[in-house]
């Protein structure tokens, strides 16, 4: 594959997943998912962007800038520490959530799929191209880390969007 066609592929995975948090955001009905789901489509929506201004620069000239892809969002790594912290909220009602629990599942697939393929263009891709899916390989890894967590929360710990919604202990 070239960096080109890797590129465009790219746009593709980019665009799938943005789709996936899109519908996740207009079917939630909890805030917080909302406000998961919204932030996570503005960083693909972002992500987006990012490879079309790259493609127009391969295109144009045959090579491409390092400019550095940003996130709002923290390493995968952070996540899960901050995870285990937030783990302790109030507690609030379980109804609605299957939407979110859908979602969260599509995610993860979505996240899964297109971080598989930017692992693979790590791999096989020119050190040019190498050093321009790094960066999105770390930055979906992030993402997963984020909706796996949920996810895991809700089939798991009685956790949703890390409210706890029942204790052992207290019935």
């Amino acid at each position: 594959m070239t960096i080109e066609e890797a590129i465009k592929t790219a746009i593709l995975f980019e665009k799938k997943v943005h789709a996936t948090y899109t519908g996740a955001t207009a079917r939630a009905t909890d805030a917080i998912a909302r406000k998961i789901f919204g932030t996570l489509a503005e960083e693909e929506q972002g992500h987006i962007d990012y490879l079309e201004s790259r493609l127009a620069e391969w295109q144009k000239d045959g090579s491409v800038s390092d400019e550095k892809l940003r996130t709002a969002l923290p390493p995968a790594d952070r996540v899960r520490r901050g995870m285990a912290r937030l783990r302790s909220r109030v507690a609030r009602r379980r109804s609605g959530q299957a939407a979110e629990l859908d979602s969260l599942r599509q995610a993860v697939a979505a996240e899964e799929e297109t971080s598989g393929f930017y692992r693979k263009m790590v791999k096989e891709l020119p050190a040019e191209g190498q050093d321009l899916f790094a960066r999105f390989l770390e930055i979906e890894d992030g993402h997963l880390a984020i909706v796996q967590a949920e996810l895991d929360s809700v089939n798991r710990t009685g956790f949703w969007f890390d409210l706890k919604e029942f204790d052992l202990e207290l019935g």
